[in-house]
């Protein structure tokens, strides 16, 4: 596949059909009247085993999914030119601070941005995300997990399952979400 540099980072040529995805995804999830991202997440089933990965974060410190065997991970690909995942990255860091207690982890994977992008958007954000920002530089762990448009967030149960799965901009904080991933806590 031809690949072209960008950002100081390596793209796919796809990146383009994947942004307009992403935005037609974020569009067709988001709740047109009133502006509110949904809080719809969908199970599955069967549980799937969700794929490993090891990537570095935007401060080059190295995280693997096996790393947190034994909490319910919620992993978001997203991208900092996609709207309804900046929308939604903020709701994140609400739920981790609501369910800080409990054997759980946010881990957001960029698509095919550097730290030099991802860094500057992350320290605009209120709240500032304390959860692992991984970079997917030439989004293999994306392909692994059968990613086709962004924002997509995947539910791992704390067997290293997958879970429940999110297909665009979602409210992930609602009181919703957090009753499903109590539910996965307890299991």
């Amino acid at each position: 596949m031809p690949r072209t540099r960008i950002d100081g980072g390596l793209r796919v040529a796809f990146l383009a059909p994947l942004a307009l995805l992403g935005l037609l995804a974020g569009a067709a999830q988001a709740e047109p009247a009133s502006g509110e991202l949904s809080h719809q997440v969908s199970a599955v089933v069967p549980r799937l085993p969700a794929p490993g990965f090891e990537l570095e974060d935007v401060d080059g410190k190295k995280h693997s999914l096996s790393g947190y065997a034994g909490k319910v991970v919620v992993v978001n690909f997203w991208a900092v030119w996609c709207l309804p995942c900046r929308q939604e990255m903020p709701s994140f860091e609400r739920l981790r601070q609501i369910l800080k207690d409990d054997p759980f982890e946010v881990i957001a994977v960029n698509q095919a941005e550097t730290s030099d992008t991802v860094a500057p958007f992350l320290q605009g954000l209120d709240p500032r995300p304390t959860f692992p920002v991984l970079l997917d530089l030439e989004m293999a762990v994306a392909s692994q997990w059968g990613v086709t448009a962004l924002p997509a967030t995947y539910i791992v149960d704390k067997k290293g399952r997958l879970a429940y799965r999110a297909l665009g901009g979602r409210q992930f904080d609602h009181p919703e979400v957090v009753e499903v991933i109590r539910r996965l806590v307890a299991e």
